[in-house]
């Protein structure tokens, strides 16, 4: 499908792009190709305002045996409520809603910097056994012909944050293809529907800093997190409603042992450590 067209706007406030994805018309302009799961590329239109979007109906989703619960359109808005609880807003405005296939996740498009210098580096595969200045290595990646390359992420601290909200959010499936670039310098993460298992399923690409301390910043953030998802509270009413209770606990547990532990988490050799395939 070819790329959708810009549509100039002015910038929407959090709330103001939720209201549009929820009471919006939705108007679906085709599908996105190499998903395995339906995405359909959309406009949202609603009081004067029009953004594209990605729509997810329930009705397109493949059954997963080790997820056999809940929807993956609840996981992904579940993840965008973590997300906003961090004040971090790495994952773009998510709603579930009716839509032209039924109920479904909505999600603001994100469009990528207007120049391709803009757009920054995050994944490489170099020669030698060390990363560079600047990269953290994730491990050796078999490129062909018995050759093997040390793939490494940027060490950003914008892919640092997403890292974390990744440990927390159980993410099984934290690939090169979901990292965003933005204009302005943001990142966002998307594809998020294989998330919040009671049991560890992290894969990802971002494991650069495995075992290291967590920032201040994290370390704070996760605390104040602690505090939001106490029973009663609003975000873990909002949870309960989204993920099973079993889920929930699970997620008051890793928060917990991040906090405990003060380190990011290391693979923890149950499960594939890097998703496949990596993009």
């Amino acid at each position: 499908m070819p790329a959708p067209e810009r549509i100039p706007s002015r910038s929407l406030t959090d709330t103001d792009a939720l209201t549009l994805l929820t009471e919006g018309t939705l108007t679906v302009l085709g599908q996105v190709g190499g998903a395995s799961n339906a995405v359909l590329h959309c406009t949202v239109a609603y009081d004067g305002e029009e953004r594209t979007c990605a729509y997810k109906p329930v009705a397109g989703e493949q059954p997963l045996w080790d997820f056999p619960d809940g929807t993956l359109a609840q996981r992904e808005v579940a993840a965008y409520e973590i997300s906003r609880a961090t004040g971090w807003d790495l994952v773009p405005p998510t709603v579930l809603r009716e839509g032209p296939y039924g109920p479904g996740m909505c999600q603001l498009w994100i469009e990528g910097p207007e120049s391709e210098a803009d757009v920054p580096e995050l994944l490489a595969l170099v020669e030698g056994e060390e990363p560079g200045e600047g990269w953290k290595a994730v491990g050796f990646a078999d490129v062909g012909e018995g050759r093997t390359a040390l793939l490494v992420h940027a060490d950003d601290p914008r892919l640092r944050r997403l890292a974390v909200l990744d440990a927390v959010i159980n993410n099984g499936d934290r690939k090169g293809g979901h990292l965003l670039p933005a204009p302005g310098g943001r990142l966002y993460g998307i594809d998020h529907g294989v998330t919040f298992n009671a049991d560890d399923k992290l894969r990802t690409l971002l494991w650069g800093w495995a075992g290291e301390p967590l920032t201040a910043e994290a370390l704070a953030v996760l605390e104040r997190l602690t505090a939001a998802l106490a029973p009663g509270t609003a975000l873990a009413t909002r949870m309960a409603e989204l993920v099973t209770p079993a889920e929930a606990e699970a997620l008051r547990g890793r928060v917990a042992a991040l906090v405990k532990d003060g380190v990011h988490p290391r693979p923890s050799g149950q499960w594939p450590p890097i998703p496949w395939p990596p993009v």
